[in-house]
């Protein structure tokens, strides 16, 4: 009888890794790496990263025991990842945009007639 109630309390859980841990790494370095694309793309990445990363941070904190350490590590990394990304992809839109306004001023603002004059 006390044999059987020692199997029972020496048997460990055994722990999973987190369901998007690796998913939401490979999230943030791919924000990160293609922030300067336009800021489109980095930013997408870098928000589906973030939402994936606060639903495993949630599930992680409902039973912290039943994860592995080791993802939670991966999710806190790709999620500081996709904040740097986020920020780099929304930095270099808001120059873009800056820029093509002042081209868009430039084009309307250039007197097209003194064109005309040499044709």
């Amino acid at each position: 009888m006390e044999s059987a109630e020692v199997k029972s309390t020496t048997q460990t859980t055994q722990q999973i890794p987190l369901p998007n841990a690796s998913t939401i790494l490979t999230l943030g370095i791919v924000s990160v790496v293609l922030c300067w694309c336009h800021g489109i793309v980095g930013l997408v990445l870098a928000i589906v990263a973030l939402v994936l990363a606060s639903k495993d941070m949630a599930l992680y904190n409902s039973n912290p025991a039943a994860y592995t350490p080791h993802s939670y590590g991966n999710v806190k990394s790709g999620r500081n990842i996709a904040i740097i990304g986020l920020v780099l992809a929304g930095v270099f839109l808001f120059f873009l945009i800056i820029a093509l306004l002042f081209l868009g001023l430039n084009f309307a603002l250039f007197p097209w007639e003194f064109l005309k004059e040499f044709n």
